[in-house]
């Protein structure tokens, strides 16, 4: 757009100094043929009348007079008037006796004026195409003035170099060619340029850390390419910054892993240890209770021992979540045979509410759902104070595209600032435990592409809220 109006002012500009230039050097071209016939026209008049000494002579003008004026006008092309020097006419090459208005004619006051004060031409300007020129006619001594001779002169008679408009016009052609052209140009340029500019902008919208960036490619060394340059090297330390940062996360997340894995094992070894050291020093063969202290203590020892394997398990799952094995099979069916599990719990009552009163399909694996439901229904169960009647509420809902599974407790719910680290592996609101079960349900319902989330209030509970998608 630039470009264009920097054309249309060029055009404008020039074609305005041209014009001017061309009025100006037409102006001079007529002053100057306008003095060249004057001058012309004198020295011919001159020769004629170099023999006559005053203005007395002139008054019997003879036939040959008006003829050498009519033709001294045709040869130079201008008209011819001849004043007395007292402002009356004399004779012209156009003259017409006959009318009456032709004596009427003089030569007005200030020229007339003029001439006596200063013996210099004079020339009137009548219009915008039309001058006059006034001189004085000397006789035979050159010194006395005896006639005064008027040339009007009429501008439009000249054509040619004077003649501006074929110059204008072609000028005005040639620009409108350049016009267009340009506008051609500037169309095809600025839609290179933003088709480039577009490109890369389409790729930075897709530039992400975790996945691998292609670069750019491009052929000139210009502004573009340039850009497209340093986008390549972005890219290339993005990639460098992100491989990075996943090996630093890795190796925080397993030196958390480790230290986790650390405190889960002392808090069974311990006891394992003192039970040990306990049964040193108290069992004796010849102890009447020595069978019963050794059962109490296999017991302790059993006891401690799963303690280790379900923590041995619980990491192991975690950290190698086996592949879902889909098949089309009812949720309904999966969270009752969940229930069965902890109907017969001591003070805290289980209830079941199906709003679908029928079978909701979905599309799962069924070991993996039964330890969704399975870890959901004990924490709501643990969540419950011991002093507090308990009681858990699970509904199933359906709409257009997910079933809706709710989990509700009436325990005294999460507190605000642990709420956004429910998910996080080995964060726990237990006493015991590792930490992985709901980063475990997290990562089996991301699995299946559903979403899982809660409500809490402290002091009333918490209601888990599952969505999977419906077969």
């Amino acid at each position: 757009m630039s470009m264009l109006a920097l054309i249309i002012i060029s055009l404008i500009v020039i074609g305005v100094t041209t014009f001017m230039y061309f009025q100006n050097q037409n102006e001079k071209y007529h002053k100057e043929r306008l003095r060249r016939k004057e001058k012309t026209v004198l020295m011919s008049l001159s020769y004629f009348f170099r023999d006559t000494e005053d203005e007395d002579q002139l008054n019997g003008v003879s036939r040959e007079f008006e003829h050498e004026i009519s033709k001294l006008a045709d040869i130079n092309g201008v008209e011819i008037n001849i004043f007395r020097m007292s402002g009356e006419i004399l004779t012209s090459s156009d003259y017409d006796y006959a009318d009456p208005e032709f004596y009427k004619t003089k030569v007005p006051d200030p020229i007339l004026e003029e001439l006596w004060s200063t013996h210099v031409h004079q020339v009137k300007k009548v219009d915008e195409e039309n001058v006059t020129a006034y001189s004085l006619l000397y006789g035979k001594d050159s010194l006395t003035p005896i006639a005064i001779v008027n040339i009007p002169y009429q501008k439009t008679e000249v054509t040619g170099s004077s003649s501006v408009g074929p110059f204008l016009t072609t000028l005005i052609e040639i620009y409108v060619f350049l016009l267009i052209g340009a506008s051609l140009i500037a169309f095809f340029l600025s839609n290179y340029i933003t088709k480039s500019l577009r490109t890369i902008a389409d790729k930075l919208k897709d530039v992400e850390i975790n996945k691998k960036n292609e670069p750019l490619k491009w052929k000139g060394e210009d502004e573009i390419g340039m850009l497209v340059k340093e986008y390549n090297r972005m890219i290339e330390q993005l990639e460098a910054s992100a491989d990075l940062l996943a090996k630093t996360e890795r190796e925080s997340a397993w030196r958390e892993m480790a230290k986790q894995v650390a405190h889960e094992i002392k808090n069974p070894l311990t006891p394992m240890k003192l039970s040990v050291q306990h049964l040193q020093r108290a069992l004796k063969p010849d102890d009447p209770d020595y069978e019963e202290k050794l059962n109490l203590f296999s017991q302790k020892l059993i006891t401690q021992i799963d303690a280790l394997t379900n923590i041995a398990n619980e990491f192991s799952n975690f950290a190698k979540m086996p592949k879902s094995k889909l098949e089309k099979l009812n949720v309904v069916q999966v969270l009752k045979s969940s229930m069965d599990l902890f109907d017969e719990h001591e003070d805290v009552s289980v209830h079941f509410e199906n709003e679908t009163n029928g079978e909701v399909m979905i599309n799962g694996d069924r070991e993996q759902l039964v330890r969704v439901f399975n870890n959901i229904i004990k924490n709501a169960i643990q969540a419950i104070p011991s002093n507090t009647d308990g009681n858990v509420e699970i509904t199933v809902s359906t709409d257009d595209y997910y079933c809706k599974i709710t989990v509700k407790d009436n325990g005294e719910g999460i507190p605000a600032e642990v709420r956004d680290k429910i998910f996080v592996p080995n964060f726990t609101t237990k006493s015991s435990g590792s930490g992985l079960g709901l980063a475990m349900v997290k990562q089996i319902i991301d699995a299946h592409h559903g979403d899982i989330s809660f409500k809490t209030s402290e002091g009333e509970g918490t209601a888990f809220i599952v969505k999977l998608p419906i077969f």
